[in-house]
């Protein structure tokens, strides 16, 4: 992520990927979204599912990291070339959250962030707010997760 007003509405970054495990799939339920048919298979195969799937909140951790770890490699880069690096702030919130259909283990996903907006902030003229449109896909192009994000981002005006 770039300066508030370096970055550019229609901006797509590819976050990267991931392969979904079953011992993964079972260990973020354990932790975090206990509901059968994310923890046993034989239970997922009695529901709609048919089979044990990831919890959804799962692929949206996956998503937080992969796109933490974007930034972490840009803020690098900006590093080495001797260029300033911009705080970012915290993220208000998302929005229009969907889970669109169930990952399973061995599925392997590509997160994609695209810059919807952005706006300066009216209360903190220090930043400004950039929207993105976060999702995954399967390998066949299918989409499997989309939200809205936001997030505080410093401006070089403010």
């Amino acid at each position: 992520m770039r300066f508030f007003e370096d970055i550019e509405i229609g901006a797509r970054t590819r976050l990267g990927s991931h392969s979904f495990t079953e011992d993964e799939i079972v260990a973020f339920a354990r932790a975090f979204d206990p509901q059968p048919f994310h923890l046993d298979a034989a239970a997922g195969a009695r529901t709609h599912f048919g089979g044990l799937v990831a919890s959804g909140w799962h692929v949206v951790a996956i998503s937080a990291r992969l796109r933490a770890q974007a930034w972490a490699r840009e803020h690098e880069l900006l590093r080495r070339e001797g260029q300033p690096v911009p705080r970012l702030g915290p993220s208000p919130g998302f929005k229009d959250l969907r889970w669109l259909r169930p990952v399973r283990p061995g599925d392997t996903l590509t997160f994609l962030s695209e810059v919807t907006a952005k706006k300066p902030s009216a209360s903190r003229p220090e930043w400004g707010l950039v929207f993105t449109r976060e999702t995954a896909t399967d390998p066949a192009g299918t989409r499997v997760l989309e939200f809205t994000n936001s997030l505080f981002v410093e401006r070089l005006e403010g």
